[in-house]
């Protein structure tokens, strides 16, 4: 397996449609765990806050360009998080609402991925979405797994945690972790408690959650951030009201100790498993 990782969670409490004082926070944060942590993440739409009954329309305004290549030009935050993990040596992950470069009014709910050198690795648009989202963004297309700094890193965004295939599938092509920002209000901790530790320990690899907390607006988030390892247990967390980096190191030998002990996935059979809307 990989050499163990320190991964970081970096908890915010967001500005409504405020990017520039979010971005700040997004930097401090940063700054703390750096030479603590090796890759670091970031909420959902940390940028722009998640309340979209709050945000409505300004959300159009507010999305960004996400370069589907690091060849490609990328909008201000991109950008800035590319020069930040060059300058503090972390790999980050980023959520934002994306805009489509060529159809107008097409939205996407996005996580950048960034290597340790400032180089965008990839990005995954959200493929499951809530349903109050569907009046803003499109779904994404696909689920996959990115290489970053020698890490197998899946993604799944908020509501995803619901859906165990997305992480199951996720495991089959060979992910160490998979990170979840998240946007998870007061009085729905419970679901990211057990949903968290349930995909770690069904798949036998890490989770990261990564919240929001405090008040957005009239929506305040639960925060307790937590990164679970392949038994299932939480091996770190972050308070319940305040914006908090967490950080743990991740000795990958344990998802092959756990994989040896119970082999999960050598019996898996997706043949098996048909779904009907």
């Amino acid at each position: 397996m990989a050499k163990p990782v320190r991964v970081a969670a970096l908890q915010m409490n967001c500005q409504l449609a405020d990017p520039a004082v979010n971005l700040t926070q997004a930097e401090s944060l940063l700054a703390e765990v750096a030479g603590q942590a090796d890759i670091a993440c970031l909420p959902e739409l940390f940028t722009t806050g998640y309340n979209l009954g709050a945000l409505g329309n300004t959300l159009f305004d507010l999305a960004e360009i996400v370069p589907a290549t690091a060849e490609d030009a990328a909008g201000p935050t991109v950008t800035r998080l590319c020069d930040l993990a060059a300058e503090l040596n972390v790999a980050i992950l980023a959520g934002l609402p994306e805009r489509d470069p060529v159809v107008t009014g097409l939205l996407f709910d996005t996580v950048v991925l960034i290597n340790r050198h400032g180089r965008l690795c990839g990005r995954y648009r959200k493929s499951h979405l809530y349903p109050d989202e569907h009046r803003y963004f499109q779904p994404g297309q696909d689920l996959s797994v990115f290489e970053l700094d020698g890490v197998r890193v899946g993604l799944a965004i908020c509501f995803e945690a619901a859906f165990p295939p997305i992480f199951s599938t996720l495991a089959l092509q060979g992910a160490h972790i998979v990170f979840n920002p998240s946007a998870v209000p007061v009085g729905y901790g419970y679901l990211q408690e057990l949903r968290t530790r349930a995909r770690a320990q069904d798949n036998q690899y890490f989770v990261v959650a990564v919240n929001h907390v405090g008040p957005e607006g009239n929506v305040t988030y639960c925060g307790q951030s937590q990164i679970a390892d392949p038994r299932g247990d939480v091996v770190a967390i972050a308070p319940a009201d305040r914006p908090a980096a967490v950080v743990a190191e991740l000795n990958f030998d344990l998802i092959g100790q756990q994989r040896l002990q119970e082999p999960i996935l050598r019996g898996f059979r997706p043949e098996f498993y048909h779904f009907r809307s």
